[in-house]
């Protein structure tokens, strides 16, 4: 059977829009950043406060996304922050300019040999590692409370109303269900081995031995998972899904407040545009003060 994530009713604005609105909204959002490839703080922080704005009037609990959030704060800031902080790639070639002051280096060691090398960190690479992880940020902060505020009765329709074809409108739909199915199967397997006297959390070794001792847990839940595509499979087959133009029982309509929203989106990516290719404003720049700040 599959699952969802933990939906629940809420009388808020966001809960109020249709959930079209917050998918356009989110790609205008998406694109503003990366089509005209904006590296300005000036520009991203607004982003940022306007996506923390709409998260914050969803009103989730802390409960419900904080495994959310720590896989989120790893991505951007071990992941993203430290790639950007060292190598300074993914970002315009301006900054790894060897101008830059160097404010520390960080030693790179191959193991068991005597090869290695220093790693120069720069104010440019600081900035830009700053930059990047608020782009990102920014992103997510809009993604996460997608599943958690949009009834999944209504993924299907949401995807078909945009113009997708029902084979596309059905999958984003399993694709929506299919995580949280894969960790409560995983839970349920884990909590059958435990009262089993299989011992996974006092393990010495730290998280190395967890997952080691999690890793066997991984088949049976594999093979759940196959098992329940199948069925899925066999029940569409059954209703004879892909045979002809299908019907979805839930219909969207737009208010007055999905076409204001709309427009603040489409504004966004407008003007994201018009200050990088119009007026040249958007690239990425070191402020002087963040290099008085850093360098003394």
């Amino acid at each position: 059977m599959l699952v969802t994530w933990k939906y629940r009713p809420r009388n808020t604005f966001i809960q109020r829009l249709d959930p079209r609105t917050r998918l356009i909204f989110m790609v205008c959002i998406i694109f503003a950043l990366t089509i005209p490839d904006i590296w300005d703080f000036r520009i991203i922080l607004p982003l940022l406060l306007i996506s923390l704005t709409l998260y914050l009037l969803a009103r989730i609990e802390w409960k419900d996304v904080k495994r959310a959030w720590l896989y989120i704060f790893i991505l951007v800031f071990f992941i993203v922050g430290l790639n950007g902080l060292l190598s300074g790639r993914g970002g315009p070639s301006s900054v790894t300019d060897i101008s830059s002051p160097v404010l520390f280096e960080v030693p790179i060691k191959i193991p068991f040999t005597e090869l290695g090398w220093d790693i120069p960190v720069t104010v440019s690479k600081a900035w830009f590692a700053l930059n990047q992880m608020s782009r990102m940020l920014c992103m997510a902060i809009l993604a996460i409370p997608i599943p958690y505020t949009v009834d999944p009765n209504i993924y299907g329709t949401s995807f078909k109303r945009m113009g997708a074809s029902d084979n596309v409108s059905f999958t984003m739909d399993l694709a929506f269900r299919f995580l949280p199915t894969f960790a409560r199967d995983l839970m349920i397997t884990m909590d059958a081995q435990r009262a089993r006297g299989y011992e996974m959390d006092k393990l010495k070794g730290g998280i190395i031995a967890r997952l080691q001792r999690l890793a066997p847990l991984i088949i049976p839940v594999v093979m759940q998972s196959t098992v329940t595509g199948e069925e899925v499979i066999d029940a569409m087959d059954l209703r004879a899904f892909g045979t002809g133009r299908r019907t979805w029982l839930k219909d969207l309509k737009y208010a007055p407040r999905d076409y204001i929203v709309l427009g603040i989106g489409v504004a966004i990516f407008i003007t994201c545009c018009i200050l990088k290719w119009g007026f040249g404003i958007g690239g990425f720049f070191v402020p002087e003060f963040f290099t008085r700040l850093l360098v003394r």
